[in-house]
């Protein structure tokens, strides 16, 4: 399927609109680890960093369960949105956040109890790292409830044009967590607790400030618990499960890592890898919400059955998130010593040298590990749960776990590091020998590569995609349109209708919608035949725009005004409009 260059570039310039706020979210949790990396080594001592190097699985299995009901909720939001089932999204809105406070709850209680009863020997043999791990974790355990519901809420904000709201939440995370530590850890001198209370106290910041909106008069989704349909909670866990698996399994390969830190490398090196990664994870936040934003545009083409957009998005990933990532990891690598620097002053230790070997190693997986968290996307909305699920062991346990467990007796440390990178380079042939297995043949390009059923969605043939700049290219819609029409065999009639429907919606969008601002815009128009049925969708990036409200507002008005769109809707019955992530989507069966 050929994708028109009108139609990609609407579709990155929505994503790349979207990017920001996911990005900043996942950035978020980033903050904390970087933070408190700074303040362990240089306020608190290597003991402490190592405690937050011992609490990394753990907060690895609360993203996982936290991304799980997210992401589940994410895609029947997403679809919900295609399907244009407004009373749906505030029924997955409601159980979503359900969701969260209950598994947070509960985590909560498991993770005091380490602290209370003692139970680091679980995570260490080092007794002397017992009491640092324990201070820590009983403050992290402070934060969850507000961790878990943050992570809800992005996707709803973002269907409401709302996306700043996190934007500011996570400005106001930084700055609170940044005081606090400082207030906690440097002042008052409240060592591993301080830590991670500072994170604690500032996820909750950070959750009020986001929920704040679905408290007012503007919000259309708002928290109400008696519509929660409990019974979907299976569906969203089926749907949730397999995208956050690898995270899941990241859990136990955290584990084992340490193990074989603490039993083969130097000294120091629990504390190295820990930061080398706390560091790192604030460059992951950027492959996270680019996979976080293909995810909602695949979830919504999945549910318009927009086989184009679910190419487009895909296609994105490869000609511009890729080549952006790559430009960061050059800088990482390049600057890794200057980075190492802000946390480790003696550069002549031991820790220096393997922390700045992880900064110039680690960033050599990210850009093949955005192809598989793509097409782990793509496969979690489309219900591919045997690759999610391969996929996910591989990635998460099997490849990292293998790879270190041969490489760490001849290499160290470094060995640890670069089966990261021999992990990207398996999954991502996974992704092509996937592919090949389903296809028996060699993929020639995405569509193939994403092995998207003949069945999905309306077939080229039976469909045009028309892009539309000016009003000289609105002149040739309705002849366009009315032919393809009478091609498929629609009456004259019908036929002459969409064509004149297609032709005033978009004439109106450029004579309106154009001048509002000084940006270039376009309007994608779609038309296809199926079950005798032709279906109009028009989309465009303009000010949100509803046709409906406005011949509302002009019917007892001067007759001359609006003429084309009053003409619309007494002709036209079937007509639905939204504005979906920014985008207006008008759609018309005919």
């Amino acid at each position: 399927m050929r994708l028109h260059n009108d139609d990609l570039q609407m579709i990155c310039k929505l994503m790349f609109r979207l990017l920001p706020v996911q990005v900043l979210l996942a950035m978020a949790s980033a903050v904390n680890s970087i933070v408190s990396s700074y303040f362990a080594t240089n306020y608190v001592g290597m003991e402490a960093m190592s405690a937050v190097g011992l609490y990394s699985p753990i907060w690895m299995l609360l993203g996982a369960i936290a991304n799980l009901i997210a992401g589940g909720c994410a895609i029947l939001c997403g679809k919900s949105l295609g399907a244009n089932d407004s009373k749906k999204l505030q029924q997955v809105f409601s159980l979503d956040l359900a969701l969260a406070f209950l598994a947070a709850a509960v985590f909560t209680v498991l993770t005091l109890c380490i602290s209370l009863f003692h139970l680091s020997g679980m995570f260490t043999a080092d007794v002397s790292l017992w009491p640092a791990f324990e201070r820590y974790v009983a403050g992290m355990a402070i934060g969850i409830i507000p961790y878990f519901l943050y992570n809800q809420f992005p996707v709803y904000l973002t269907s409401e044009n709302k996306g700043n709201m996190t934007i500011l939440a996570s400005i106001v995370y930084i700055i609170v967590n940044l005081v606090l530590n400082i207030l906690f850890v440097k002042v008052l001198h409240m060592e591993e607790f301080g830590l991670a209370l500072s994170s604690a106290i500032g996820m909750w910041i950070f959750m009020a400030v986001e929920a704040y909106h679905f408290f007012t008069k503007d919000a259309h989704l708002k928290i109400a618990f008696d519509v929660i349909p409990w019974k979907q909670g299976t569906e969203v866990f089926r749907i949730g499960f397999p995208g956050a698996a690898s995270y899941i399994y990241q859990t136990l390969r955290g584990l084992i890592l340490n193990r074989l830190l603490e039993s083969f490398c130097a000294a120091g090196s629990l504390s190295a890898f820990a930061l080398a990664n706390n560091v790192m994870s604030i460059f992951w936040a950027l492959p996270a919400g680019m996979a976080n934003v293909s995810r909602l545009m695949f979830s919504v083409s999945h549910g318009e059955e927009d086989r184009q957009g679910l190419v487009g998005t895909m296609k994105v990933m490869f000609r511009y998130f890729i080549p952006l990532m790559c430009i960061v990891d050059a800088a990482i690598i390049v600057s890794s010593p200057v980075i190492t620097s802000l946390f480790v002053k003696d550069i002549a230790s031991p820790a220096f040298a393997m922390t700045v070997s992880g900064l110039r190693i680690l960033p050599l997986c990210m850009p093949l590990s955005i192809i598989l968290m793509h097409f782990t996307a793509y496969g979690q909305v489309s219900g591919k749960s045997v690759f999610v699920n391969i996929a996910s062991i591989l990635d998460g346990v099997v490849c990292v776990a293998g790879f270190s467990m041969l490489l760490v007796h001849p290499l160290q440390i470094n060995g640890i590091y670069i089966a990261n990178v021999l992990n990207s380079v398996v999954t991502t042939l996974f992704v092509v020998l996937y592919a090949m297995f389903k296809l028996k043949r060699m993929p020639r390009n995405t569509e193939d590569l994403m092995v998207i059923p003949d069945s999905f969605g309306v077939t080229k043939d039976e469909r045009i995609d028309i892009s539309v700049k000016s009003m000289e290219e609105v002149i040739e819609v309705s002849k366009r349109v009315q032919d393809f029409c009478l091609e498929k065999g629609i009456d004259s009639k019908r036929a002459y209708l969409a064509g004149l429907c297609m032709e005033e919606m978009a004439g109106n969008i450029v004579e309106h919608g154009f001048v509002k601002d000084k940006k270039k815009h376009s309007i994608d128009i779609r038309v296809a035949h199926k079950n005798d049925k032709i279906i109009l969708r028009i989309k465009d990036d303009c000010i949100p725009f509803d046709p409906k409200e406005r011949n509302k507002l002009e019917n007892g008005d001067d007759l001359t005004k609006n003429i084309g769109i009053r003409m619309i809707y007494q002709i036209m019955k079937d007509i639905d409009y939204q504005n979906m992530l920014g985008i207006n989507v008008l759609t018309i069966s005919v």
